[in-house]
């Protein structure tokens, strides 16, 4: 009988770098690839190409790049349990996007919701946008990975991808890529302070995870509670209050039903109810701000870790991008003599 132990399933997921990473980050992606990184082979990528799609200052991505790593890191992405790695760092991402295209209809990607959002946005709709979830798909399937976390927003993407996969499997070799299947979180679609839409940089209703306390206090302040509420006393509704929705990630769980039942006896004003929310936040990374603060002051160990995790990044995709371009018949060196088959 063989002592090996059972090959791990690969898991992939990548974040856009705008810079250090906010309570919606880790809430939603951050905490749980954490703890995924025990039962997984774990690839975490920071995909720079797909932010400039969207435009921007040059001159600050690169410091957006590095200020993500020192989240990745802080929150406890180990990379001695993962490989983490910069998506520009590894040109197969883009080439096998490329040869992806060969069997990506374009109706399909005209069909996805996030490209008639994003598509409003500009005057000339930049042709990046229409293949963002091409390049998405190569990321994944550059390694090949059996699944993928993902929130509820990314599941028409993935099944995009799981569908390219199967396109060229057929065009060219059969279960080649695999199918990588959604690991959805339970989490759910996390609300930004003002109880509307999706925590956003962008939208100013977030919390930065390395924020000092405060900077939590000031932003939680302007957090949106029920809107049925107007004096201190009335009594409150938590199942439609956001701050308590937040509680639910944040504060002891033994705290929970008495933050509850005081919201809904009007004993407690909400002021306090979103007082106790930023102590959580802020008690919660408090070891994410000490590890950041050490990262900051020794900037080599970051680099070292984006450095060591595009180069076992670039073996596996060297490997893969090699065998799909002799599939596709982009390899001359190994063609038959005239004549013969």
């Amino acid at each position: 009988m063989s002592d090996e132990a059972p090959k791990r399933k690969r898991i992939f997921s990548g974040m856009q770098p705008s810079g250090e990473a906010h309570l919606g980050n880790y809430l939603g992606a951050l905490k749980r690839w954490v703890d995924l990184q025990d039962e997984y082979e774990c690839i975490f990528c920071i995909v720079d190409e797909h932010a400039i799609t969207a435009g921007g200052d040059p001159l600050e991505l690169p410091r957006r790049t590095f200020d993500l790593a020192v989240s990745f890191l802080a929150v406890g992405l180990d990379p001695d349990r993962s490989t983490i790695f910069v998506q520009s760092d590894v040109p197969e991402h883009t080439e096998l996007a490329w040869l992806f295209n060969a069997v990506t209809p374009i109706g399909d990607l005209e069909r996805m919701t996030q490209f008639k959002d994003k598509a409003q946005r500009f005057e000339s709709v930049p042709a990046g946008i229409l293949n963002y979830p091409v390049l998405q798909a190569a990321d994944i399937l550059l390694y090949k990975a059996d699944a993928v976390p993902v929130g509820e927003d990314q599941k028409q993407h993935l099944e995009l991808t799981r569908d390219i996969a199967r396109k060229w499997n057929a065009a060219y070799r059969e279960d080649f890529f695999p199918e990588p299947e959604p690991l959805i979180g339970k989490a759910g679609r996390i609300l930004g302070l003002d109880g509307d839409a999706k925590m956003s940089k962008s939208m100013g209703n977030t919390v930065p995870i390395l924020a000092e306390p405060d900077e939590i206090r000031a932003r939680v302040r302007t957090a949106v509670t029920d809107p049925q509420r107007v004096r201190r006393d009335d009594p409150g509704r938590p199942e439609v209050c956001n701050v308590f929705t937040l509680h639910g990630h944040l504060t002891d769980a033994e705290r929970i039903p008495d933050i509850a039942a005081q919201c809904r006896a009007g004993t407690r004003g909400c002021v306090d109810c979103k007082g106790i929310l930023a102590d959580s936040i802020a008690d919660a990374f408090a070891p994410m701000r000490a590890r950041a603060a050490e990262l900051e002051v020794h900037p080599e160990r970051v680099r070292e870790v984006l450095e060591a995790g595009a180069e076992r990044a670039r073996t596996i995709a060297a490997e893969t991008v090699s065998e799909v371009r002799r599939a596709m018949g982009l390899d001359w060196r190994h063609a038959a003599p005239a004549g013969k088959s």
